[in-house]
């Protein structure tokens, strides 16, 4: 209402203004003092009712605005709200479905199906979080969590690369440029089982639920780290794929030159996350090594990630790695995003009730879809023992 009367005085004062120009037009004249004054005035008033009306559908503005985000923050506290109660419904029925529980409300049993039940993917999530959480490798790779195959483009710069050069006028320039080809990732299926004791079922204030999640990742996590380490023949290729290399002068024997060397495969510009792999045979046995100067180039370091630092760089160790041997892979170094990994979306889990009868457990099997190749060849390097071709060794022995 305010605003509509602000309208109508701007309005008025219009008129009168009108009013006062037509009757010096009409009498061919000046202005009079008295009507120059009064004039200006109606400029005043004009323009305060105008600036009154801006600040006033500015204050509307910001209050609408205001109301939105409000009614914005509501809506997603309400939505996680339900997503955090669909969780602990999900938990609470997956928990009833394994111990064999039953509820009179329908919200918090499982829906079952002719081939079982459908297991809620916040079950899923978490498995796959714990996967992440201790898996470094699969971690630090670059991970895909899509279905289908995934075709990712690869630049190769070996044979011919984009270069800048000097240019004369009226010259043309040399076109140059390198060649872009593609990996695939597709999808290899891998079970993990897991057995849960009837006693521990039975037991109502054990947490069976977080037992099967950390089993089951635990299970998926090894699969999972040793695939991308050594891969597997017509399957996972992994690090497999690794083609920067440094082979060793003895079979037997890593020299610091060799470690030095398998780092400055890397790049420069790919250093700044780069980790080493090794076994922890291999780590030991690299500790005794130093420098030029007497300085071991392997150190405990507290402050690392895991506990070591190798020409600066933290080195994680693995049982899956091969130790020293004839034609053994014994290190990578890089930047292990350079490795693609595709993890389907989906986790299939089973709950097999009858089959560990026998065993008075409960088996509990989850299968994943998975690839990984090498999707950056600049960005890790494998340090290679001298002798037998390495693929006829690479056992993780």
């Amino acid at each position: 209402m305010y605003l509509k009367k602000l309208q109508e005085r701007r309005a008025k004062a219009q008129e009168e203004m009108e009013g006062l120009l037509n009757k010096v037009k009409t009498e061919e004249r000046e202005f009079t003092d008295e009507e120059k004054t009064q004039f200006e005035e109606l400029e005043k008033t004009i323009q305060s009712i105008l600036d009154t009306i801006e600040k006033l559908k500015k204050g509307r503005n910001l209050t609408e605005e205001k109301e939105s985000e409000t009614e914005k923050e509501d809506g997603e506290d309400k939505e996680q709200k339900e997503a955090e109660q669909r969780a602990i419904n999900e938990e609470r029925a997956f928990e009833n479905y394994i111990r064999g529980r039953v509820e009179e409300r329908a919200d918090v049993n499982l829906t079952t199906t002719d081939n079982g039940a459908v297991i809620p993917s916040s079950i899923a999530d978490r498995i796959i979080a714990k996967v992440v959480d201790i898996c470094p490798i699969y971690q630090l790779a670059e991970r895909y969590n899509v279905n289908g195959t995934l075709t990712i483009p690869l630049y190769d710069e070996e044979t011919q690369s984009i270069t800048c050069a000097y240019a004369t006028e009226f010259t043309d320039l040399e076109s140059t440029s390198g060649k872009f080809t593609n990996i695939s990732l597709t999808g290899y299926l891998a079970g993990a089982l897991t057995k849960v004791s009837k006693s521990l079922i039975n037991n109502s204030k054990f947490d069976i639920v977080t037992f099967v999640v950390n089993k089951m990742a635990e299970s998926i996590s090894r699969f999972i780290e040793k695939e991308l380490l050594i891969g597997t023949d017509g399957k996972i290729t992994g690090l497999r794929g690794v083609t920067q290399k440094v082979v060793t002068n003895s079979q037997t024997v890593i020299t610091s030159d060799n470690l030095i060397d398998t780092q400055d495969e890397v790049p420069d510009m790919h250093q700044a996350k780069a980790i080493w792999i090794m076994n922890r045979t291999t780590r030991n046995n690299i500790r005794k090594l130093k420098d030029s100067e007497g300085n071991y180039l392997l150190n405990r370091d507290l402050s690392s990630k895991w506990g070591y630092t190798l020409l600066g760089k933290d080195v994680y160790t693995s049982d899956n790695m091969s130790k020293i041997g004839a034609g053994n892979t014994v290190a990578y170094y890089g930047d292990m995003s350079g490795l693609a990994v595709k993890l389907g979306e989906d986790i299939n889990i089973e709950v097999l009730r009858e089959k560990f009868a026998t065993q008075h457990a409960v088996g509990i099997v989850g299968y994943v879809e998975l690839d990984s190749k090498v999707q950056d060849t600049q960005k890790i390097s494998k340090l290679v023992m001298a002798g037998a071709p390495e693929e006829t060794v690479e056992d993780g022995e």
